[in-house]
């Protein structure tokens, strides 16, 4: 774990919804999160992406204050977390990975209990409910228990109470882990829709396509950031270029390129390989030489463009590498 007496935050830009410098967070022996650093803009989506147990999700209740971080120091809103952690939660909404709402009660029920709890005015709750149960389309469900609800179904439920008391921020914890791909891509339309009115949005996710759609990026690993920016950004430093082809042996040609210095990672699709390769100047020629050399076949061989995918497992395996030649030492 990074240590560091005192970790400085910058000075209050009303641009910035969340200031982060050094978060950690150790749990005995564990270290969940090792020194993250962030500033997220406001009116943006801000992607976490990283696999499960990479610290995504104990960085988010760090930042809305409800797990005191072991060291470093965020500011979220203007408020200074865990200090100011109850100003912080009147302004934001969360969605936990879990569907967190009550199941014997209604949809607009589940509403009316969470206006109360957000502390919405009594004078604005009926509009305020009724609004939100016909823009996430709830209105033919609004009697219907959320136990019985498809898990499209509850999503939107859970953003309309996530919503409710009109939050500034917006924290979603694998919001779209269980649902089909159709209400993964209404989610996100949603997503923009509130981003359109003014709302920041910290979304964590495992998905790659839905990083792509992300204004900006933290790559999270072993509770380490391994990259952030834009996601053509993060892909461009990386320099990879891709090379895509078919072959009978796929398993051999795999195999085969793998022991290339210049293969960075080399991915099935169907009947298709994907080659990641970094470090050499023609990419194409440096392949079908190697699978030439091993007299494997192969077929239609074009240039591809490396995604958010090709860099995050680029970034791990040179991570991995780098542990392993550690340890070693």
């Amino acid at each position: 774990m990074r240590h560091a007496l005192a970790h400085a935050l910058p000075e209050p830009d009303p641009g910035i919804a969340i200031a982060a410098r050094g978060l950690s967070r150790r749990f005995g022996p564990v270290v969940a999160v090792d020194g993250i650093d962030l500033d997220i803009p406001r009116g943006r989506i801000y992607g976490f992406l990283g696999p499960n147990g990479s610290g995504k999700s104990t960085t988010l209740r760090m930042l809305c204050g409800l797990l005191a971080p072991s060291a470093g120091a965020a500011r979220v809103l203007g408020h200074e977390v865990p200090r100011e952690a109850a100003m912080v939660r009147r302004k934001l909404g969360y969605m936990t990975q879990k569907f967190s709402l009550w199941d014997d009660l209604t949809v607009r029920e589940n509403l009316e209990f969470m206006s109360r709890i957000y502390g919405v005015a009594a004078a604005r709750r009926a509009t305020r409910i009724s609004g939100r149960i016909e823009r996430y389309r709830l209105v033919e469900l609004a009697t219907r228990r959320a136990g019985t609800l498809s898990g499209g179904q509850r999503q939107r439920l859970a953003l309309a109470g996530a919503t409710l008391h009109e939050p500034e921020l917006l924290l979603l914890d694998e919001p779209t882990s269980a649902v089909d791909p159709q209400s993964r891509r209404d989610f996100w339309e949603s997503l923009f829709t509130l981003v359109e009115r003014g709302v920041t949005i910290l979304v964590s996710t495992h998905y790659m396509d839905e990083a792509e759609r992300c204004h900006r990026l933290a790559f999270i690993f072993r509770g380490e950031t391994l990259a952030l920016g834009t996601p053509t950004e993060i892909v461009d430093a990386r320099g990879l270029r891709v090379v895509e082809l078919t072959s009978p042996n796929g398993i051999d040609a795999a195999d085969r390129l793998r022991t290339e210095p210049f293969v960075d990672e080399v991915a099935h699709y169907g009947h298709m390989l994907r080659v990641a390769t970094r470090d050499v100047e023609r990419p194409v020629e440096a392949v079908t030489r190697a699978l030439d050399a091993a007299g494997i076949g192969y077929a239609n061989v074009t240039d591809s463009r490396p995604n958010v995918e090709d860099a995050f497992v680029s970034m791990v395996h040179e991570d991995e590498r780098m542990r392993a030649v550690k340890g070693a030492a």
